[in-house]
């Protein structure tokens, strides 16, 4: 049973769609241009992933890329609880799912768009934990705008756990400098984006009538 529950939210999540086009949401016209190569943030940013190079520990290193390997909702299921479990909340996973499929799309264009340098190509003596296959690809982080924006339909969802969902979006973004698969900046303009793209869905009607059968959904399980 609990196989076919968790096949049916795997479809679900296939079959998501983005709610956003690019008319609605831009990276290009709503986030400012990553700060210039060789420029004083630029050079300060490096100086931060080589000082966490130097400090971070092979546990924590090995920790956050097993963390970053999540791309889904179920990263906050230490803040929401064992109740939270998608392949028994179909709406929820639903509406989760097309979040995700809305900020891939974003955050496609707006890599595409400002095309920056991730830090492994700027500098090779940086150890990241993985060698991407997108060199340009480093703004903004999709991590981050994921966790972001997941976390800011959740925190309306179950407002008694905005606080820590926001800290755990944080906690979450925060591997990305451990990997050193992005900048400072990349993380900072994705939790930006991220609030951005959800405050635009929860406009959307299409969208707000999915929020509403999770919320329904998250109450009759004890998620509050």
């Amino acid at each position: 049973m609990l196989a076919l529950l968790l096949a049916l939210a795997a479809a679900q999540a296939d079959k998501a769609a983005s709610m956003l086009g690019a008319t609605d949401l831009d990276p290009a016209r709503v986030l400012p241009p990553p700060p210039a190569p060789g420029s004083a943030q630029a050079r300060a940013e490096l100086a931060e992933l080589r000082t966490r190079q130097a400090s971070r520990t092979a546990q924590q290193k090995d920790a956050a890329e097993r963390t970053g390997e999540t791309k889904n909702a179920t990263i906050f299921a230490g803040v929401l609880g064992p109740r939270f479990d998608l392949a028994r909340l179909p709406a929820t996973a639903r509406l989760l799912a097309i979040v995700r499929a809305t900020e891939k799309e974003a955050i496609d264009r707006g890599k595409d768009h400002f095309a920056r340098q991730r830090p492994w190509i700027v500098d090779p003596s940086l150890t990241p934990c993985k060698l991407g296959k997108e060199p340009l690809s480093s703004y903004p982080s999709g991590h981050a705008t994921n966790a972001y924006a997941m976390a800011a339909v959740l925190a309306q969802l179950v407002p008694a756990k905005a606080p820590a969902l926001m800290a755990r979006a944080a906690e979450y973004a925060e591997t990305r400098i451990t990997c050193e698969q992005h900048w400072r900046s990349d993380l900072t303009a994705g939790e930006a984006f991220g609030l951005l793209l959800a405050e635009r869905l929860m406009a959307k009607p299409a969208f707000r009538a999915v929020f509403t059968q999770a919320q329904v959904e998250l109450a009759a399980a004890g998620i509050r």
